[in-house]
Parts: C-alpha cells; structure tokens; sequence
C-alpha cells in the first residue's frame, strides 16, 4: 500500500479553552454529577464530529493514493475493527458473514471472505454489567501466486453499564490468534524462464525461499464508547491496536522484517431526521506503520416500520483518489444486511475500467427468551 501525502496531515483545530469556558459553574467540583457529565459529552462529541469532517474535506484536497486489503462496509465486521465491538449488541448471540471480490475484471482477482459469532453473557456475580465473547475467521486470496491470508481470532470484552439506562456504555477488549501468511510458489513465473521463444517452467527461476508460508500469534486490544442522548442521538466510537506482539514476517530468516503496529478509529452517528428517516455518518481512519487509509460513509435509513427495524438503507462512501463506494441495504429486526460496488476512479481504472470490488455481508442477532425464575418456592412437604 503506498500513501502520498501533500505537506502534511492537518491538525484539527480543537480549542479545548473554549469547550472549558461552556462547561456549568462548578462543573470540576460537581463532576460527580450525571447532569453535568452528559452537558460536557455531548457538547464534546458535537465539536469533535464538526471538526473531524472538516478535517476530512482538507484531506481529500490533498494527493492521497492508496489501496489495501479491506471491507468498503467497514461496519458488517465490527470485531475487525476492533475487540471492543465483542458482545456490543442487544441481544444473546450475533453472528455475521462478509464477501467480497475485487478487480474481476483484469485476469486474476481479488477475494476477502470473513466469518464471525458472538456470545453475550451476564454472569451472576455481575450487577448489572456483562461479558461477551466471540470467534473470528478471515481469509483473503490474492494474484497470481494467490498470496493468501488466513486469521482465526477469539476475543473477550468487559461491557460496563455507566448508566442504568444504557444511554453510556463502555467496553474493553482483546482478542488472541493465529495467522498464517503465504504464496504458491508453482503459480508464479520468472523473466530467466522464458527460453526465446516461449515460457519454459523446466527452466530453473534461481529464486530461492527460507519457506513459503508463515505461522505466528497476534495480539490485538480495544474500546468502545457508545452514548445516546435523549434516545435519539447516538454517537459510538471504537478504537483498536492491532499488532501489538509485532510478530515477524519474512520469507527470507530476517528477523528485523516484523508486522507494523495498527490503529483503527471508527466513529459513528444517528439520528431520526423525519419521522420514518434516520441519517448515518461514519468515518474509518486506519494507520499501520507509514501508511493510512480513510472512508467516510453516510447513509439514509428509511423505515417501513420502525418498531420491528423493518427498513431500506442507500449510502455513499468515499475512499480518496480511489473508489466511490455505491452502498444498499436491507433490515428486519434482527436481521442486517447489506451490498456494496466499488467504483475504481484510480489510475488504475485503465484496467479496471472502471469497475472495483463487489461485496456483500449478513449479520443475525438471536434473542433467547428469559427462562422463568420463580418469585417464591414453597415446601415440598405440603405439595
């Protein structure tokens, strides 16, 4: 993936002396309070939302130019972004499947197929907070060599209700894997094996490998905080750092070749605009080593009937110098699914013409009904 950059990434102009001036008097010496708190946070989350789009515009008038492995429907695998995202959802279980295929329209293409399910758990010694766990399977094949990825993760969160009415909930995170990297070594052709008139595989490449497939443990941690306020306005923000073992990567014994520390940022906001219209606006900011890729989305949501969250979505994300991303989507209580286009605007749409990646995902939540717990239990003497 390669990132260039002109002058430099602006810095978003936050005056935290002004924020400060808006807080209610004695606002240091009542922080306790659950009035004040939730003044302060929104009040926050608006400057710091109004503030990050802003500096999304001064990005996009930059030279970016960018292209990695990922999911354009960042939110169809939450745990990817982010071991925080475990359990982070109402219901008992969640379990979701992601597609995608990218550049079939030049000879060899690109495929991404991700797998996940989460537990929700409320222990009996918990109060009110609960645990959830979850497993994840990634695996990605691309070129000729078909240079493949596969990851098997499991992960485990603590869900802390700040209030009793869930309006503020924190999580944290991490999740532990395995991860296997490595290329078909008899798919690929060398410039030594062509004999003048032809490709010639008796010819011998004089390549040589240490090996061909790479195994290794990879560690990963992360947040999330979700606030609603009124009922109506929900902001969530997740953070993950991925990588943090660096676990070596090489093909070659160097042992100063080494996986490059990850962070992800994924905020999100929603909110009714009419009546049967909600409005969706995400953003994606991931920086591994040098490089950096970001995706802001919005969407409309329009409800058919809002109390069985039966509705149609219909967005657009932008992935800058690269891809227009075109977004559809579909729900049905617990039902979510969705299907995306890329539209290749790079250079190379000369290729391409044009045409990017396909891809579509579902997700389930499963809802167990409570079992009965009786209120009073009488002698069996007298039964």
């Amino acid at each position: 993936m390669r990132v260039k950059l002109w002058k430099s990434y602006p810095r978003i102009p936050v005056n935290f002396s002004k924020v400060i001036k808006t807080m209610p008097h004695g606002f240091f010496t009542n922080f306790n309070s659950s009035l004040h708190l939730i003044i302060f946070v929104y009040s926050t989350l608006l400057k710091l939302v109004r503030h990050i789009f802003f500096g999304f515009l001064a990005v996009l008038a930059g030279r970016l130019y960018s292209q990695d492995i990922h999911f354009s429907q960042f939110n169809a695998s939450l745990l990817n972004l982010s071991p925080g995202y475990t359990g982070m959802f109402n219901g008992d279980y969640r379990i979701g499947a992601v597609y995608r295929s990218q550049w079939f329209s030049v000879p060899v293409s690109y495929s991404t197929f991700g797998l996940s399910g989460e537990r929700r758990l409320k222990p009996r010694f918990l109060e009110k907070d609960m645990i959830g766990v979850g497993l994840m399977f990634n695996n990605d094949k691309a070129g000729d060599a078909r240079y493949g990825t596969t990851q098997i993760y499991a992960s485990l969160s603590y869900i802390f209700l700040a209030n009793k009415d869930s309006s503020l909930i924190i999580t944290l995170g991490g999740n532990a894997g395995w991860c296997r990297l490595g290329f078909d070594y008899s798919k690929m052709t060398f410039e030594n094996q062509y004999d003048g008139f032809t490709y010639n595989r008796t010819i011998s490449s004089n390549e040589q490998f240490s090996w061909t497939s790479i195994n290794f443990l990879d560690v990963s941690a992360g947040s999330v905080i979700q606030y609603i306020h009124r009922q109506k306005h929900r902001f969530t923000y997740g953070l993950g750092l991925h990588h943090l073992s660096l676990p070596k990567v090489s093909y070659l014994n160097n042992t100063a070749s080494r996986l490059d520390f990850k962070l992800t940022n994924c905020l999100s906001y929603s909110t009714p605009i009419k009546e049967k219209t909600d409005i969706i606006a995400e953003a994606l900011y991931t920086m591994q080593g040098k490089n950096f890729e970001l995706i802001p989305h919005v969407s409309l949501k329009y409800y058919f009937n809002r109390n069985e969250n039966k509705a149609i979505l219909g967005g657009l994300c932008l992935r800058a110098r690269d891809a227009v991303v075109l977004r559809l989507g579909y729900t049905n209580q617990t039902l979510q699914s969705g299907i995306s286009y890329d539209i290749n605007v790079s250079r190379f749409n000369r290729a391409t013409n044009l045409r990017g990646g396909l891809e579509i995902f579902i997700n389930y939540i499963i809802k167990l009904k409570p079992g009965f717990i009786a209120r009073k239990r009488y002698c069996p003497v007298f039964m």
